[in-house]
This record gives C-alpha cells, structure tokens and sequence, in this order.
C-alpha cells in the first residue's frame, strides 16, 4: 500500500501541492489534471524523488524520508522523456545497469537481460545504440528498464505523450497488462478510462477520486470546451 498522509509540497514559496490524503491499493490507479496542477509533482513524490515539505508518503510501511533506497527499490519510475532515463551506450548495458549493485553475478545479470530482451521484443537491438532508438523503442526500453530490477509498484509519468499513435496503443497495452500495481499520470484519458480508480488534481488539491468513468467525467465538467 502507498499511503499520502496530509501531505503538502512546495518550490520555495510556491506551493503546488496541499492538504492531500491519500490510500493507494488498487493495481492501476490513473492521475489526471490541468498542467501545473500537482499531479507530476505528486507522482514524484511516490517513490522519494521528492520528499514532501509537509506530511508523509509511505510505501508499505517505509517512510519516503528516512528510508528512500529501499523505497525506490520497490517503487519504478518511468519518465516522460526516455531520454532522460536511459543513461548507458547501448541496450543491453542499459537494461543491466539497474541490477548492478544487488549482489547478482554477471552471468545472473546477462540472463535477466536476455529474459527482458525477449520480453519486450528488444532482442534484435541488443547491442545497438541506446540512444539512437526510435521512440516508440525507447519508450520500451525505458519501461524495461525500470521492470529489470523487479519493482512491485511502477509509476508512470506521461508514458505515451511523445508516442505516435501506434506506439500509444502498444506502450497502454503494456501498462494495462503488467503484474506490477502501476499509477499513471496521464493527459491520456483513453489510456486510463478503465483503470480501477481516477484520482483528479486541481489547483494542488484533490477535486475528485473515485472509479474511472465517474472522475474522468468529473474533469471533462470542469474543463468544458471553449
């Protein structure tokens, strides 16, 4: 369980979040908002990119402020930008990067890569340049990346906004049929309109949380067409 409890967060004396309570349990939890909301501060928030200047965020019992390693070994993160993510020449060194350091064998960790290649339909790009990917790839390897390391939650930021429509389509069916609990911040209504529950931001706040079809109208009411 991810638990939010009064949580508020603020950059200098900009306050983006406040006053948020929160109980995470289902397995695909959407976030949705305007821009500037609070939502992607609140997903970083998660796993202890950042930690709140009010309150307390915690994951199965771990505080996000005392106990951040652990936190993010149990908590993914997979951002916007693939770019930003992948960090390694090529592929294969990417996806074995994260398991470096957890006590794993070298011939373990090449295993474990092959199995994710295969997986995630990368296996022909072993050895190809991470970074010269196309974007739909990268979006996989990014994600990939991220599930290497066995995560139990993976928090999603914008997965699909710089993917054209059929890598949309791929990366949303991926994320709907993980075995993880996933929470996603999305402008992607589509992509969360049957997820277990939808929580609405706005203005820093919580304006609406309930199941998908009810919070999704909710934010479509509040932002009525021009």
């Amino acid at each position: 369980m991810i638990e939010i409890e009064g949580v508020g967060h603020r950059y200098g004396e900009h306050r983006v979040l406040r006053d948020v309570d929160l109980r995470l349990t289902e397995d695909r939890v959407g976030v949705i908002g305007s821009n500037g909301s609070g939502k992607s501060t609140f997903a970083r928030l998660l796993n202890g990119l950042l930690i709140p200047t009010e309150g307390r965020v915690g994951v199965d019992g771990l505080d996000t402020r005392r106990r951040g390693k652990e936190v993010r070994r149990r908590v993914g993160f997979v951002f916007q930008d693939p770019d930003i993510q992948i960090v390694m020449p090529t592929v294969a060194e990417d996806l074995a990067f994260g398991l470096k350091g957890r006590g794993l064998g070298r011939e373990e960790i090449r295993a474990r890569v092959t199995e994710v290649l295969e997986e995630y339909g990368l296996s022909e790009f072993r050895d190809h340049p991470a970074h010269l990917l196309s974007g739909g790839q990268k979006q996989l390897l990014a994600i990939a990346a991220v599930l290497v390391t066995g995560p139990r939650y993976v928090v999603f930021d914008e997965p699909t906004t710089l993917l054209d429509l059929r890598n949309k389509r791929r990366i949303g069916k991926l994320v709907r049929e993980l075995d993880q609990k996933v929470v996603v911040v999305s402008h992607d209504l589509d992509l969360l309109a049957e997820f277990d529950r939808v929580i609405v931001f706005d203005r820093g706040r919580v304006a609406a949380d309930g199941p998908a079809e009810e919070s999704i109208a909710a934010y479509v009411a509040m932002h009525p067409p021009l």
